[in-house]
């Protein structure tokens, strides 16, 4: 997929998660997202950190004693605007094509597809997740190390995708759809690996 195509996946997972945010009452904004020590608010927090500056993401991981890990959730627990104001901040971001440096263009189409579910499974919502943009977003879960090494983990076993063309890996064949291989190769509970 060409990189305009990518953004506009960006675009539209971006003003439909705002959307769908814009639905939520208090009780939802406060419940536990499936990202471990976040809620609901925390992870829609983070999605609109991504396209902070460079300069300003240098001072943050500064003060997080360059841990990258405790930066992103040090950022998104901290942030104190409220459901109103995160709402308006992801709309906000359609169109802007900054991206962290280091990171590759199918990264934040990565982010806000697996933090829509973050959000949307917690709250016993089925999110669709659009196959093609899911496509792109596993081939890059696939191939990148950190912080999920997805080829190590999933080592001795081919995935491969029921309602997309999508197939890596060597070994014993574990069949899906595509929304629960990215689950799976970000480090969520799927139908792939579920965890007890």
């Amino acid at each position: 997929m060409h990189t305009d195509e990518i953004w506009s996946h960006i675009d539209a997972e971006r003003a439909d998660l705002a959307d769908f945010l814009a639905t939520l009452n208090d009780r939802q904004w406060a419940t536990p997202s499936a990202c471990a020590g976040w809620t609901v608010r925390d992870v829609a927090a983070h999605l609109t950190q991504s396209t902070t500056h460079w300069a300003r993401l240098s001072l943050e991981l500064m003060r997080s004693g360059f841990r990258f890990n405790a930066m992103v959730a040090r950022t998104a627990t901290e942030d104190r605007r409220g459901p109103d104001e995160l709402v308006a901040a992801l709309r906000a971001m359609a169109g802007v094509r900054r991206r962290p440096p280091g990171t590759t263009v199918a990264d934040p189409l990565t982010d806000v597809l697996v933090h829509g579910q973050d959000i949307a499974i917690p709250l016993g919502v089925d999110r669709p997740m659009p196959v093609a943009a899911a496509v792109v977003a596993a081939h890059r879960l696939w191939t990148m190390g950190f912080p999920y090494h997805a080829r190590r983990r999933f080592a001795g076993v081919a995935l491969q995708a029921t309602d997309a063309d999508f197939a890596v890996g060597d070994g014993r064949l574990v069949t899906a759809p595509i929304r629960d291989i990215v689950l799976a190769l970000s480090g969520r509970n799927s139908a792939v690996l579920p965890r007890v």
